[in-house]
């Protein structure tokens, strides 16, 4: 690394943490924690450009200047920030962290997919060779496990301290999982169309199918518990499919400030692969298969793309349920109705309004004042997410914010 770099990062570093101690962050992570306890108070924003973040980046304040690989990695996370904080008038709070992930090494399933989309694109659909092709294969599946290389993990981490001591605060943490639901692994390794088709013609062998992926995923937790693997996820850390974690409800009663327990975090899991079965199917075959990796967390998100209304009697057993997600396809009112003040309604607006060839600036705000209306009664957020497109007009995502701002001080 040299002066050079070091200089272009720090600098970036230490705006960064003046705004960190600002007191509008500061008020920002107040209302998260205000949100998540649900206490009454403003619906929350957050604004996540997910794909389009290929096309934000092509502005010129995005135009990297270090030169060593490590230093340009740090380089587009400060920037990145720095956009969210002088575009987007959402309530993301600005981290003043930086965060080290461990050098791990992770076996996988015992087998592998292999995926194959059109040659002219990275993005987009694709289709892939499903491995599991009979019953039988079951047993040719593993465990996973995941272990850590400690020395080139400390290298790691002293070489952040010594960039940015004295500006950011720097962890090793490691986030070993989106969601811990089984059913996308499942699908990846059966095919999808077959596992419908299993449920009703082999449905024995499906349900040996999640035990066993029930029993590999709870093996694998205990193993991150007991190699300390494992980072509390109660601040400004992203949970479920939208929202933060500020809470005070964590970590769990016997914490000992060292040893992370799943019972301290926020867990998550969702079913979007199998929207088609019927609510009865979804617990048979789904749900009653991620209650218990939910149960061993203190917090629960559920939900993320799929429609929930039509499964509610099921979803809302959930041990320790505080986030559901209510995707586009989701009915607002029966959605709004049955969580009310007991649960987060993190409301994702349909993204297709970012991605359509002209923003209509009518039809979003038309979106959101109705949906405001209508969970009146909810502890909303909104979560915009799953933009892969903006059509090169990055605006759009300070536009929306902007109307969606707009809607909620409107409220009053």
């Amino acid at each position: 690394m040299n002066a050079s770099d070091l200089q272009i990062v720090r600098d970036l570093a230490k705006r960064v943490a003046e705004i960190a101690a600002s007191e509008e962050n500061q008020a920002r992570r107040r209302e998260w924690y205000r949100h998540n306890a649900l206490q009454p108070g403003k619906p929350l924003i957050f604004c996540s450009p997910e794909g389009s973040w290929l096309e934000i980046r092509e502005q010129p304040e995005f135009a990297l200047q270090c030169e060593d690989e490590t230093c340009r990695g740090w380089e587009l996370d400060l920037r990145t920030r720095l956009y969210i904080w002088e575009h987007f008038a959402d309530d993301e709070v600005m981290d003043d962290r930086i965060l080290v992930p461990h050098v791990l090494q992770q076996t996988g399933w015992g087998m592998e997919e292999h995926y194959r989309r059109p040659a002219d694109t990275e993005r987009g659909s694709y289709v892939w060779d499903a491995p599991l092709k009979d019953p039988a294969d079951l047993d040719k599946l593993k465990v996973p496990t995941t272990t850590v290389d400690w020395e080139a993990s400390e290298r790691r981490l002293q070489q952040a301290q010594e960039v940015f001591d004295g500006i950011l605060s720097v962890q090793l943490l490691t986030r070993h999982w989106w969601s811990l639901s089984s059913v996308l692994t499942f699908a990846q390794l059966r095919g999808l169309e077959q596992i419908m088709l299993d449920m009703v013609e082999r449905p024995a062998f499906v349900h040996e199918a999640m035990q066993f992926f029930l029993e590999a995923k709870l093996q694998w937790l205990d193993s991150l518990e007991q190699q300390d693997l494992l980072a509390l996820n109660n601040g400004n850390d992203y949970v479920g499919s939208g929202g933060f974690g500020f809470t005070e409800e964590l970590p769990a009663e016997g914490f000992d400030g060292l040893h992370v327990r799943t019972r301290d975090m926020w867990g998550f899991c969702e079913n979007q692969e199998t929207t088609a079965i019927s609510p009865r199917m979804f617990k048979e075959f789904i749900l009653d298969y991620q209650i218990p990796i939910m149960e061993r967390f203190g917090l629960n998100c559920y939900g993320c793309c799929e429609p929930l209304h039509d499964r509610f009697d099921y979803v809302l057993t959930i041990p320790r349920l505080r986030r559901v997600s209510i995707s586009p396809w989701c009915d607002r009112e029966i959605s709004a109705e049955r969580l009310g003040a007991n649960y987060i309604y993190s409301w994702k607006p349909n993204p297709s309004r970012l991605a359509s060839e002209v923003l209509d600036e009518a039809v979003v705000r038309k979106d959101i004042r109705t949906t405001l209306q209508i969970a009146s009664g909810c502890i909303v957020e909104i979560i915009l997410k799953d933009t892969h497109t903006c059509r090169h007009e990055p605006q759009r995502f300070d536009r929306w914010c902007q109307i969606a701002r707009e809607e909620i001080e409107r409220l009053g």
